[in-house]
């Protein structure tokens, strides 16, 4: 049966401890300017872990070039875009601190910040861990509306869903298997659905329609005006997972949705049909803990490729019209791939940071950034999110009191610093500034 505890998801198997970024004098070394006077308290080697992945010789001559950063006005999905798809982002050297809000209730030991705040049309949207959405102005940081969406006959502690803004309206999903559509200005309601089941993940909205799966691995399309159900379709059953989930990938008609059996399924997104399917499981005996098949990082779908990986250590290449694999790697994260150009970024279970070749997944460059807090005694595990490429850096926060930022040419690492809360979720970069939300329901905001 499906391990579970009323609405709260999948069993947790990692727990995040606590540390937040504070004033903005430290950002500058986080980009690479000079370094701020040392924070008080135990230094953290990020250089301690011996790497298990190597480069390959055969892309060792390979020139990384990237296209120019852009500026992007928005980041209205949770990977940014419905193809979780961003390239390279444009972002100042000299970031200071704007401003910052209390979103409501953070992560603890019963619940979890569920998705990364959105971006749109100037205004920043993000869910707390109580299923409360608040709108905030991305100039000011002044809070333009709150709504609660957790019914009234349950109690507050959850895990799962997030936002995405498309079509001129604000979509949520929550962990009490309902789905929301709201007006982006204030808050009120136009449509509320009931799936049944926790939902799992943010949504990912288009082709019209607003696509959110189950804890039970299922996916639903929802008619984007009027919330009526267009379709499903069911994956395997699994019984146990990790906290969290991916949402899907879609482009051109397809929809890829990635299941915690480690399934990839790439479905029609007119009518639900298969296309194809692949099993991204790799039986590892390490653990039972690495023998999960568990899919948390987004699929992404570039230029006719998709791009996905799983816990249990298998990160592919995929033609996303055939479903044949074009490259395969054993790299095991929770985290979304990051691509631009001809080179795809990732960040492991094991701490380390990998470039790889988008054509063939060689790999070109590793860079070790550490699992532990003390890798002799393996204890005070780090866990790493990101990256995010803005101005020619790699942007990484971890659940330890650490952001880096690397270079996406070679690894090199250009500034760290230790932080004073912890930060568990990607950042997020819309014009020009930087949104971090951290553990403790701080959102951060940096030009």
């Amino acid at each position: 049966m499906k391990l579970h505890v009323r609405y709260m998801g999948k069993i947790a198997l990692f727990a995040c401890s606590a540390a937040l970024l504070t004033g903005c004098s430290l950002l500058p070394d986080w980009l690479g300017e000079a370094e701020a006077p040392p924070l008080p308290g135990e230094r953290i080697s990020i250089l301690a872990l011996e790497q298990s992945l190597e480069p390959d010789e055969g892309v060792a001559d390979v020139t990384v070039r990237l296209p120019a950063p852009y500026v992007n006005a928005n980041w209205p999905q949770n990977g940014g875009t419905a193809s979780n798809v961003m390239h390279h982002l444009t972002l100042g050297d000299d970031l200071k601190e704007v401003w910052r809000a209390d979103i409501g209730e953070g992560s603890d030991d019963e619940s979890r910040l569920p998705s990364t705040p959105i971006v749109a049309e100037g205004t920043v949207y993000v869910m707390d861990s109580e299923s409360r959405v608040r709108a905030f102005s991305q100039e000011t940081g002044e809070k333009l509306w709150a709504v609660n969406l957790t019914p009234p006959e349950e109690e507050d502690g959850v895990v799962g869903g997030g936002l995405a803004a498309e079509y001129g309206r604000l979509f949520a999903t929550t962990s009490y298997g309902e789905v929301f559509s709201l007006d982006p200005k204030s808050g009120g309601m136009y449509w509320k659905a009931s799936i049944g089941a926790p939902l799992r993940a943010a949504p990912t909205a288009a082709e019209d329609l607003l696509f959110v799966t189950t804890y039970d691995n299922r996916i639903f399309a929802l008619n984007v005006l009027t919330g009526e159900t267009e379709w499903s379709y069911e994956g395997g059953v699994e019984t146990t997972g990790l906290l969290g989930a991916a949402s899907p990938a879609v482009e051109k008609g397809t929809v890829v949705v990635p299941f915690s059996s480690g399934e990839l399924f790439a479905l029609r997104a007119n009518n639900g049909a298969q296309a194809w399917s692949d099993q991204l499981k790799r039986k590892r005996r390490l653990s039972s803990l690495t023998s999960l098949a568990d899919i948390n990082a987004f699929p992404v779908i570039d230029r006719g490729m998709i791009f996905a990986a799983s816990y249990s250590g298998q990160m592919v290449g995929i033609d996303l019209r055939t479903g044949n694999r074009k490259w395969s790697q054993e790299i095991s994260t929770l985290q979304t791939p990051w691509v631009a150009g001809d080179f795809v970024y990732v960040i492991s279970t094991d701490g380390e940071l990998v470039c790889l070749s988008r054509k063939n997944g060689l790999i070109r460059w590793v860079r070790s950034l550490g699992k532990f807090e003390d890798p002799e005694e393996k204890t005070g595990l780090i866990v790493w999110s990101g990256p995010v490429l803005a101005s020619d850096r790699l942007i990484l926060v971890s659940n330890y009191g650490i952001a880096v930022s690397v270079s996406p040419y070679d690894g090199k690492i250009l500034g760290k610093v230790e932080l004073s809360d912890t930060a568990s979720l990607a950042p997020v970069v819309a014009g020009g500034m930087l949104f971090v939300l951290t553990d403790d329901a701080q959102l951060v905001a940096y030009r």
